[in-house]
């Protein structure tokens, strides 16, 4: 800042030019937050993906039923029959603070609207929080670099969108709000300031972890700095308690909810408190070491800590924690599990990827990363350029396990390109020649805006530019509306039974029970893997089979419609004499299992089954009816995945190319009875022409035919069908479709 020119004074405090300018930023970079990531408001005010509308409806629970009866909820409706503990499972302070914030700041909006806003005014304040947290490693231009790419970072944004009422956007400002608190705790001794401010971090960072399960990166980094601190802070006896406070506050304040109280009571608890006694022995190390043997002795002593960890590990007192950590510790190791596989947010990250998502921000890193190891970051203290380092390299690395976690690599280059822009930006301005000091004031302000809107149409604004998900049906068609699941929720509350239960594959379920107050047998918690693989096989399976996997009750015996190789992939449970089926209402009051009888083996007691398909409706030269052409993104295109969840070779449903599906596909599963087409012809792209034989690169052209509508004599029959089942006109259809399942139907088998 050049100019230091005071404007006025209030109280102590003199109002100067600089604060000015710094207001005039922080408003620029918070609107800018805000414009960009209301993209999907263009489109309906509608919440974003899967699990805003669980959140939705827990944050519904509490405001409705108070705070003390979500905790006690154990949600029905979800995971049938054996339900979910709500608070266990959940991110238990995403919901209580928006439950809060609504009934103070609603101004007359629906719950429902206040919801799908609220990821906007979060990330617009984040960038407020992240000013504050850069500007105690670097400065204050610095912060103001990192608040501007904290607006416009992409894997931020795409995971802050308006209706994106999910984890992060809350986790991401609680935890940089808590890493600001412990920065500026410890980075100067200043007793009873210190204290309070590394008690409040602690706090913050286990609402944060509450909030957001990636919070734990937050903790990771400040335990990863704890293992420096006693190389680079040289003030006696000052890391013995403040260290201790903040690992305390911490680990109390997890002890408050339930979901967090088990990570600490388990490798999270041990890693706190190894980290916090090594800075303790360290100091107490220190303290009776001569002055050249101080940091030497440190060294040794994290050395055999070390190997002290490696040895207890690899001798197998330990066990190793659960894949999703082991891969972010270690991106190397790949999921072998079909079912983390198919989400597209594990999908593994690539160079491409990063480029696209930060471009010019790898450069503004580089810089900082130079600066820091520089004699010219000499106004920088060396623990705050530690913790710096520590934070972005760990954020990096952390990165390049999942695409999802991008989040974090934005995090860390953020923190070390403003270090690095405002360092530079010193550096140009401490010249006399005043065209250099312009030309690169305009450099770097186009090099923030190009990627911002180059290239037309693809440049990082345009990355809001998203129908809500449930409007495009997931079907990667952005820009697509359609209000087929919203009507088909509401034909089925309107319609159906309330205690009815409805299978559909687990993506839908948050979808199903939030709109339709129905029950599912499961949902995007993904909380019983070998519930999900059953709906997989059944999907799979003959129409018969999947009858009786359905509709017979959970506590039938009906492992007589699976294979031998599906139970054994099942883990094939031994059966339990004598076994106890217990009430619903019983499980709830005593925690005691549904079923002792191997519940994998038991039926789903379904009432509907529903099913998905996303078409594209075209009308072809001489011919009087419409043809199809299936899209991406219905359960149609889930049938390789489908068959690797069920342990089947997908070969038996598909042809060679992946997605065509062989005649066995169309004829004898329940998914291929399900969808109202057939295939009338294949169409060779290289040639144009139509042909009744399948071959290399040929797109199947289908017609609509419903397969199962009689209730006397099929396992299931057709009771709706969405509007743009029953629509004449060309292009996408996105198609909800509910069958009943007969409870009188006789199996021929």
């Amino acid at each position: 800042m050049v100019s230091n020119s005071k404007l006025f004074t209030i109280g102590n405090f003199d109002f100067r030019l600089q604060h000015l300018l710094i207001i005039g930023v922080l408003a620029l970079s918070c609107s800018i937050s805000m414009i960009i990531r209301s993209g999907p408001l263009n489109y309906e005010t509608e919440l974003f993906e899967y699990d805003p509308f669980f959140n939705y409806r827990a944050t519904e629970y509490a405001v409705n039923n108070g705070f003390e009866n979500y905790f006690e909820w154990y949600d029905e409706k979800s995971w049938y029959p054996y339900g979910r503990n709500i608070s266990d499972t959940s991110q238990v302070t995403l919901h209580l603070s928006t439950a809060v914030l609504y009934q103070i700041f609603n101004f007359g909006m629906s719950l429902h609207t206040f919801t799908v806003i609220f990821p906007l005014f979060i990330g617009g304040i984040t960038t407020i929080a992240v000013f504050g947290f850069v500007r105690v490693l670097g400065g204050t231009t610095a912060g103001l670099f990192g608040s501007l790419m904290f607006a416009v970072s992409v894997p931020i944004l795409i995971r802050g969108f308006a209706g994106w009422f999910k984890s992060e956007p809350l986790g991401l400002f609680l935890g940089i709000i808590a890493l600001y608190l412990f920065v500026s705790g410890i980075k100067y001794n200043k007793g009873k300031t210190s204290f309070i401010k590394l008690v409040g971090g602690g706090l913050v960072l286990a609402l944060a972890f509450s909030s957001w399960g990636g919070s734990i990166f937050f903790i990771l980094t400040i335990l990863l700095f704890y293992f420096a601190l006693p190389f680079f802070k040289r003030e006696n006896k000052f890391l013995i308690w403040a260290v201790p406070t903040f690992s305390i506050s911490l680990t109390l304040f997890s002890l408050m909810f339930e979901r967090t109280s088990d990570a600490v009571m388990g490798y999270l608890g041990v890693a706190i408190l190894l980290s916090t006694v090594f800075v303790i022995i360290s100091e107490i190390i220190k303290n009776y070491s001569a002055e050249t043997k101080k940091l030497r002795n440190c060294l040794i002593f994290l050395i055999s800590i070390c190997t002290s960890g490696i040895g207890v590990f690899a001798a197998g007192y330990i066990g190793l924690p659960t894949f999703r950590y082991l891969n972010a510790v270690n991106p190397l190791i790949f999921a072998e599990d079909p079912l983390t596989e198919s989400v597209q947010e594990h999908a593994v990250t690539s160079l491409t990827v990063s480029f696209a998502f930060f471009s010019i921000f790898l450069i503004f890193a580089m810089i900082g990363i130079w600066f820091l190891f520089s004699k010219k970051s000499f106004s920088i203290r060396n623990d705050m350029k530690v913790f710096s380092l520590v934070v972005s390299l760990f954020a990096i690395y952390l990165s390049s396990a999942f695409m999802r976690l991008e989040v974090f690599a934005a995090i860390g280059l953020l923190i070390i390109g403003g270090i690095g822009l405002s360092l530079l930006l010193k550096e140009i301005l401490s010249t006399n020649n005043s065209l250099i000091k312009y030309i690169f004031s305009i450099a770097i302000l186009c090099l923030f805006v190009m990627p911002t809107v180059l290239p037309i149409d693809n440049g990082w604004a345009s990355w809001s530019d998203y129908s809500p998900t449930i409007i495009n049906g997931g079907t990667g068609h952005n820009q697509f509306v359609s209000y087929d699941w919203l009507e088909a929720g509401k034909w089925i509350k309107e319609n159906t039974p309330e205690d009815s239960v409805i299978a559909a594959w687990w993506d839908y379920g948050y979808w199903i029970t939030a709109l339709s107050d129905r029950t599912t047998l499961a949902d995007n918690a993904t909380l019983l893997d070998w519930q999900i693989k059953k709906i997989a096989y059944a999907l799979l399976a003959s129409p018969d089979d999947t009858w009786n996997i359905l509709h017979s009750s959970y506590d039938e015996n009906i492992s007589s419609s699976y294979t031998p190789e599906f139970l054994e992939f099942l883990g094939n449970p031994v059966e339990v004499p004598n076994c106890v089926t217990v009430s619903s209402i019983e499980h709830n009051l005593t925690g005691k299992p549904m079923n002792f009888c191997s519940p994998s083996q038991r039926g789903m007691d379904a009432d509907y089954i529903l099913t998905f398909v996303a078409v594209e409706k075209i009308y072809a030269e001489g011919v009087e009816v419409g043809l199809y052409q299936v899209l991406a993104g219905g359960d149609e295109s889930k049938k390789q995945w489908l068959a690797a969840i069920s342990n089947q070779k997908a070969s038996k449903f598909t042809k060679p190319d992946g997605q065509t599906p062989t005649q066995h596909f169309m004829e004898n599963t329940t998914l291929g009875k399900l969808l109202p087409f057939e295939i009338a012809a294949f169409f060779d792209p290289k040639t144009n022409q139509l042909f009744n034989y399948y071959g290399d690169d040929f797109i199947p052209i289908y017609s609509k035919k419903i397969k199962l509508s009689d209730p006397d004599n099929d396992p299931f029959y057709l009771v709706y069908a969405s509007p743009s089942f029953y629509s004449e006109m060309p292009g996408q259809q996105n198609i909800v479709l509910l069958y009943k399942i007969n409870p009188n139907y006789q199996p021929q088998n």
